[in-house]
């Protein structure tokens, strides 16, 4: 029978990503000869025997090893279901990884990540600012079970980050929990250093995962299992999903610790159901697609923003020659600066609303990576459940305006910006230099 590696070469050559993601992991004759995969929306399944059950329920709960050759076969969708195994074979393929899963959501894609691989009297590093949730879920749920959270700043250098290490008590750090760039003010992380100081400090026994968020520029401008990452995870109801039409997340590693991981997926019933299973199938077909193309209209548009008298300043991978570390950052990570810009406007929150509540073709609304672009203020949405002083010392302003780019021509975007910013009162400091 033909296995995946066969599927995924022609001729001894590997076929890329995008091609890949019309057909790897499913062959027409088990459906009738469908091109697509069929939704297997079942719950259960069928056993040919007593015995076949019980050797499918011995490996499930790890009762034995598997024989070699030997997979675990379907039992319930809970556990596994075809839709679902599909949809993880093609996760895997941006991010080289061996293996994924798909969640509910990206917050249960996190949430059951974190819980399996942490213990009561763990402590996590993680970078600031994070999406709000999971700051949420770091700083008020965790330590429930005996976990604490510590946070660093994206643009700590080595030596700071190292000095923070020292100061958490020894064989307590268990993880470093990193979202780059970060939610919403585009900082980027060195996964590198992050790596190099989890191996550093880790040990066999008591080994430092580094827990990567990927989603603003993966899978396709960013491969953090490449420089160093043990675990990257995905909002894919975001750029994976790309159509506003879904919730899902996605975790990928290597098969012990997605074995974890997925284990207490089961047993936590965050799982990802067979219909959204498939339509992330057919929007993983047209995801380099969508994300080039929003991509090129974001730089326009950022490039655009930069120069505009109501902009204080922007916020983009493309405009960060005040900080040659994150450049640095850039060069190595990065394959592109992706959609995601965000702005201070000039002003405060007043004139911020003034702005969002005037676009037209861009839609208010939270969420990101969709074929429509959409504007968001962070401060009071996304991350309104951090306090005003932590804001502050992370860089979200009063100010900020989040910017999803998508699909839309980016001059139509210009177009309805503009008449934005004309709705907004001009403060006496850009009239001057209108009038300059």
């Amino acid at each position: 029978m033909p296995t995946l590696h066969d599927h995924a070469h022609i001729g001894g050559q590997p076929l890329r990503p995008e091609s890949l993601m019309m057909s790897y992991g499913y062959t027409p004759a088990w459906s009738e000869g469908a091109i697509k995969p069929p939704i297997f929306q079942t719950s259960t399944f069928v056993f040919s025997s007593a015995e076949q059950g019980k050797a499918y329920f011995e490996l499930a709960y790890g009762l034995r090893q598997a024989n070699p050759d030997e997979e675990m076969g379907l039992i319930y969708s809970r556990l596994n279901n075809p839709s679902l195994e599909i949809l993880e074979h093609r996760l895997t393929l941006w991010d080289g990884a061996e293996e994924a899963a798909s969640f509910a959501s990206g917050m249960a894609a996190i949430s059951t990540t974190l819980l399996a691989l942490l213990k009561p009297g763990d402590v996590v590093l993680h970078s600031e600012p994070v999406y709000g949730g999971s700051d949420f879920f770091l700083k008020n749920v965790l330590p429930k079970f005996g976990i604490t959270a510590v946070g660093f700043r994206p643009t700590a250098t080595p030596e700071e980050l190292t000095a923070q290490v020292a100061g958490i008590e020894q064989g307590r750090l268990a993880m470093i929990f990193v979202e780059t760039p970060a939610n919403p003010t585009n900082h980027l992380v060195d996964l590198e250093a992050c790596a190099a100081l989890a191996r550093q400090h880790g040990t066999p026994e008591n080994p430092i995962r580094l827990v990567v968020d990927n989603t603003f520029l993966g899978p396709v401008f960013q491969h953090p299992l490449k420089h160093g990452a043990d675990v990257v995870l995905y909002s894919a109801t975001k750029f994976l999903g790309g159509h506003s039409d879904l919730i899902a997340g996605a975790a990928l590693a290597s098969k012990p610790l997605m074995k974890e991981i997925k284990a207490m997926r089961t047993f936590m019933g965050t799982m990802c159901d067979p219909n959204t299973g498939w339509m992330l199938m057919r929007s993983l077909e047209t995801l380099k697609l969508r994300m080039e193309r929003a991509a090129q209209s974001a730089h326009t548009i950022a490039d655009w923003l930069r120069q505009h008298p109501l902009v204080a300043r922007t916020y983009y991978l493309t405009h960060l020659e005040h900080c040659p570390s994150q450049q640095d950052i850039y060069r190595r990570h990065c394959l592109s600066p992706g959609s995601m810009i965000s702005f201070d406007i000039k002003g405060g929150e007043p004139e911020a609303f003034r702005f969002l509540n005037a676009l037209r073709l861009i839609k208010l609304a939270v969420s990101l990576g969709g074929t429509e672009s959409l504007a968001e203020h962070p401060a009071t949405m996304t991350h309104s459940d951090i306090s005003v002083p932590e804001q502050a010392e992370m860089g979200i302003t009063a100010q900020m305006i989040r910017l999803s780019i998508g699909v839309e021509d980016p001059r139509d975007l210009m177009l309805d910006l503009e008449q934005a910013f004309a709705a907004v009162e001009v403060p006496q400091e850009a009239t001057e230099l209108v009038m300059a």
